[in-house]
């Protein structure tokens, strides 16, 4: 699977297509996506200690071939393609050819 946690991608199908959103959670077992604000459902939850509980609306997965990538230089759908540039393996956009960076893990 192409896409990871922090991409920003467009949803191509479904319900919620045309809705653009970074990806929340990357699941490629399954090869499903949660993406921020889109696919949301109502979830009714219990109280309990440390929530007040009611109907809560939250993002469901959705399957990763139903978004695309958005490419860094047009803002546009794009495939991705993996190409390896000074010994690395990086993802580079099909329609403009400029090399998509993920966001940089956070030192704890």
């Amino acid at each position: 699977m192409k896409i990871k946690k922090g991409d920003q991608v467009i949803v191509t199908t479904g319900r919620d297509k045309g809705k653009q959103g970074e990806v929340l959670k990357a699941m490629p077992k399954e090869n499903k996506v949660i993406v921020q604000g889109v696919n949301m459902v109502k979830r009714h939850t219990r109280p309990s200690q440390t929530s007040a509980g009611g109907i809560i609306s939250k993002e469901a997965a959705i399957d990763a071939s139903n978004v695309a990538l958005i490419d860094p230089e047009t803002g546009k759908a794009t495939r991705v393609a993996m190409k390896i540039i000074d010994g690395k393996k990086v993802r580079v956009a099909k329609k403009s050819g400029k090399v998509i960076v993920g966001k940089t893990p956070e030192k704890k």
